[in-house]
C-alpha cells in the first residue's frame, strides 16, 4: 500500500490548499492525478441542501450524459412476447421472463441496469429484495419501466446515468473516465451540474447547492467553484 500512499500524496501537493477551481481547472487537476495503470473514473460529487429523509426533499432521476461514461453496460430486459425480439433488436444483452427471475432467486446479478415492460412489473417485484438494495430495480421515474424498450436501451448504452441522493445528501455520479479530453468531462460535468439544478425539490431550503468535487478512483477531491 505504501506506493499507492506515495502516490496519493504526490496528488495532493498538485491542489493549493484552501483553493477551489473552476471546472476546467478541476478537470485538468483530477486527469494529473489519476496515475493508476487502469483507466480511472472521474467521479462528480456534490453536497445538496437537502434532507432526504423526507420524501419531497429527495433528489433521483437519470441522464444520458453528451459523451456517455466511457463504460458499456450490461442491459437486462424483463420481456415476453415480441418484446423479446424488439428488446434483442435493440441491444440487449439478456432478454427474458420467469426463467431470468429464477436464475437472479439463485444468485445471478451479471448485469449494470435492468428495464421491464410494465406488464412485467407483478414478476420482477419478486425480485425487490434482491435488486432493490443493489439499486438494479426498473423504475418508472428512470426511464427503465417502459414499453419503448428501443428508446430506453439506447439510452443506457449511449451513457445513461443515474444520479441520488445519499443519506446524507450527497450525489454521487461518474463523468467519464480519466483518458477522455478534458473538454468532453466538462461538457459531462456541466450537463449533469444543470439538470441537478433543474431538479431542486420546491421543499429545499437555504443554499441548495452546498459543495462540489470531482474525483478520479484513487485520487484526492478536487473542489469545484459552484454558483
Amino acid at each position: 500500500m505504501a506506493k499507492a500512499g506515495k502516490k496519493y500524496q504526490d496528488a495532493v501537493k498538485l491542489l493549493e490548499t484552501g483553493k477551489v477551481y473552476t471546472v476546467e481547472e478541476a478537470v485538468d487537476l483530477v486527469k494529473k492525478t489519476a496515475t493508476a495503470k487502469f483507466d480511472e473514473t472521474i467521479e462528480l460529487h456534490v453536497r445538496l441542501g437537502v434532507d432526504p429523509k423526507y420524501a419531497d426533499q429527495q433528489v433521483r432521476g437519470a441522464i444520458v450524459l453528451p459523451h456517455g461514461t466511457g463504460k458499456s453496460k450490461r442491459v437486462l430486459v424483463f420481456a415476453k412476447g415480441a418484446k423479446v425480439e424488439e428488446a434483442e433488436a435493440a441491444g440487449a444483452d439478456f432478454v427474458g421472463s420467469d426463467e431470468i427471475v429464477t436464475k437472479i432467486q439463485g444468485g445471478w446479478t451479471d448485469f449494470d441496469v435492468a428495464v421491464a415492460t410494465p406488464d412485467m412489473m407483478g414478476t420482477v417485484g419478486r425480485l425487490g429484495k434482491i435488486l432493490g438494495p443493489r439499486g438494479l430495480m426498473p423504475n418508472p421515474k428512470l426511464g427503465t419501466v417502459t414499453m419503448d424498450l428501443g428508446k430506453a436501451i439506447s439510452e443506457i448504452k449511449a451513457g445513461k446515468v443515474e444520479y441520488r441522493t445519499d443519506k446524507a445528501g450527497n450525489v454521487h455520479c461518474p463523468i467519464g473516465k480519466a483518458s477522455f479530453d478534458a473538454n468532453k468531462l466538462v461538457e459531462n460535468l456541466n450537463a449533469l451540474m444543470d439538470t441537478l439544478i433543474r431538479v431542486k425539490p420546491a421543499a429545499a431550503k437555504g443554499q441548495y447547492i452546498r459543495s462540489v468535487t470531482i474525483s478520479s478512483t484513487m485520487g484526492p477531491g478536487v473542489p469545484v467553484v459552484h454558483a
